[in-house]
């Protein structure tokens, strides 16, 4: 095969770099959130560093530790991804209301109110009805649970006008005291003496693993979730009326569209999302509904959400790094005497870096070709 200097492709490629434009438009578009968002972690660890360094620990050390304990082996890894799995859940519970312009913080209430509404529907088919539709109802019963008590947050933003922030938040606090007041009184299994539980799952009720994998099926689970989310926003027309109310509710209202539908639509799949994340907990972790759920799984999803830039496909790869920044706790405490919480630390204070460099976005030229000069 011999080159030829004179290909028209290649002279059309040459003599017309506008016909680059569209290419480079769509690199330049999609380039921002990658740069700013590995640019937001690398000042967070830089931050985080000094703090290390302020105690008197040393930060190589601590870095190393924590790739060692969530992606150093084939055990760390399926650790992570066990730990990823309810993170792609409560991620899609913050990134779907925000295509309305909303922000959620409250999908730790949806998750332990799915959890423990799961852990009620199994008591009585529990030895009355087999395995699988057992567990369909009770996912059924978490996202029905986790859908109208997020959904109540849109409901009331809408038609109300309370801020969601606040109410979700203060929803969530609502949603602990309940489980705990089911957990601890009619729902509780007398034998639970320690540690007020529900009565625990039979093994075969129990959500299984992934065949060659110490990873349960919750994980397959939040990636299809993540991935018809994507489906739900870039090809339906629900999802494409939506973006158009998050970015001018007032032009979607003149348009017709139905804003407090879309509202308390999406709310509730956002809610119903966290509430099957609950279920998961309950099937394939703890085996009843117990504290234990109120993990924090709610909280860092808000910061998986923000860092994926609410793209349902890129909480993937976010969920599954923050899953094992989360399962390297353990480690790090052993090696370095630091406390468990050193990982919460670390994930404020990028999340407190990521919503500052929020402020950047659409700021910089190369990122923006409509400021591009039109010769090209």
């Amino acid at each position: 095969m011999t080159f030829q200097a004179n290909d028209p492709a290649i002279s059309v490629a040459s003599d017309n770099p506008a016909a680059l434009r569209p290419l480079l438009e769509w690199i330049a578009r999609r380039a921002e959130p990658v740069v700013i968002g590995l640019t937001a972690i690398l000042i967070g660890l830089g931050l985080f560093s000094l703090f290390i360094l302020a105690i008197g620990k040393s930060p190589a050390m601590l870095f190393q530790l924590m790739y060692t304990g969530g992606f150093g082996s084939w055990f760390s890894v399926q650790n992570s991804l066990s730990r990823a799995a309810p993170l792609l859940l409560t991620a899609l519970c913050v990134a779907l209301p925000a295509r309305l312009g909303l922000v959620i913080i409250g999908g730790e209430g949806a998750v332990v109110l799915g959890g423990v509404a799961a852990a009620a529907m199994a008591m009585p088919l529990v030895g009355a009805a087999p395995a699988f539709p057992t567990l369909v109802l009770m996912a059924i019963a978490a996202m029905v649970v986790g859908g109208i008590w997020i959904g109540f947050a849109g409901f009331l933003r809408h038609y109300r006008g309370v801020n969601e922030t606040i109410s979700s938040l203060l929803l969530s606090y609502i949603a602990i005291a309940l489980m705990n007041q089911f957990v601890e009184g009619p729902l509780r299994d007398p034998a639970s003496l320690n540690k007020p539980s529900t009565k625990p799952l039979p093994p075969e009720y129990m959500l299984g693993n992934i065949p060659s994998m110490d990873v349960h099926w919750g994980l397959v689970i939040g990636i299809l979730a993540c991935i018809l989310s994507w489906i739900l926003i870039e090809v339906t027309s629900f999802g494409f009326a939506a973006r158009i109310a998050g970015g001018n509710v007032r032009a979607a209202q003149i348009q017709g569209l139905p804003v407090g539908r879309l509202i308390a639509g999406f709310t509730a799949i956002a809610g119903s999302f966290a509430g099957l994340a609950g279920m998961i907990e309950v099937v394939a972790v703890q085996g009843s509904a117990n504290a234990s759920l109120a993990a924090g799984y709610g909280y860092t999803g808000i910061l998986v959400a923000f860092l994926a830039r609410h793209n349902p496909l890129a909480i993937i790869p976010v969920a599954i790094l923050l899953g094992g920044i989360d399962a390297s706790g353990g480690l790090i405490q052993r090696r370095m005497g630091l406390p468990d919480a050193t990982v919460l630390v670390l994930q404020g204070t990028l999340f407190i870096i990521i919503l500052f460099c929020e402020t950047f976005y659409g700021r910089f030229k190369i990122f923006n070709p409509d400021l591009w000069k039109r010769s090209l």
